[in-house]
């Protein structure tokens, strides 16, 4: 019975010993949790101003980003525009090589054939200007005439007048010197024309 006694009593001052010593550790505890808890409420405090400045930071750059991804849109847009533009007009230059040709060959079309040998000449000629003509027009390079009509500085160029007449009122085309070629709707060459006056 002593000896249960003494077992109880051993057991009691434990259990004494381990509460004792459970509360000042609780209270540590708890003393650490209310200072962190108090910290964190005045970071919450001075950070309102911080999400404030957070938030318009975002704004700003939405803004920035929205904008550049307009910008890029624009480029891209005026880089398609560009492109469309060049194949549209595309082989431009080979074709102001060209028209100097197709000039000669109609000049030496103009000509007189007098006997069989030149009659057959320029038999040869036409089908070669034929052939260049019709590879022209498939490229979208249209002849510009305007023979008796109003004078368009927009697609003719006046190198010479001549006094008006009844035939040819003034301002309006009385001859062409040298044809002008559109290449679809863009002025290629310009008409060297002869204006009434």
């Amino acid at each position: 019975m002593a000896e249960q006694k003494a077992k109880q009593t051993a057991a009691d001052t434990a259990k004494d010993a381990k509460h004792a010593a459970d509360t000042p550790e609780t209270s540590l505890k708890e003393e650490i949790l209310q200072e962190s808890i108090a910290d964190l409420n005045e970071q919450l405090k001075t950070s309102k101003h911080d999400g404030e400045q957070l938030k318009q930071e975002r704004d700003a750059f939405e803004d920035k980003y929205l904008r550049a991804a307009a910008e890029i849109q624009n480029m891209n847009a005026r880089f398609e525009k560009e492109q469309q533009k060049m194949l549209k007009y595309d082989g431009q230059k080979l074709a102001k090589a060209i028209l100097p040709v197709v000039d000669n060959l109609e000049r030496a079309l103009a000509t007189e054939a007098k006997d069989d040998s030149a009659a057959s000449l320029k038999k040869g000629v036409q089908m070669v200007y034929d052939h260049l003509e019709r590879a022209l027009k498939e490229n979208g390079i249209t002849a510009i005439d305007g023979a008796g009509d109003k004078f368009d500085p927009n697609t003719q160029q006046a190198v010479q007048t001549v006094a008006a007449d009844d035939k040819h009122p003034a301002d309006t085309v009385a001859q062409v010197l040298q044809k002008g070629y559109y290449l679809k709707d863009r002025v290629l060459r310009p008409a060297m024309v002869v204006v009434a006056k």
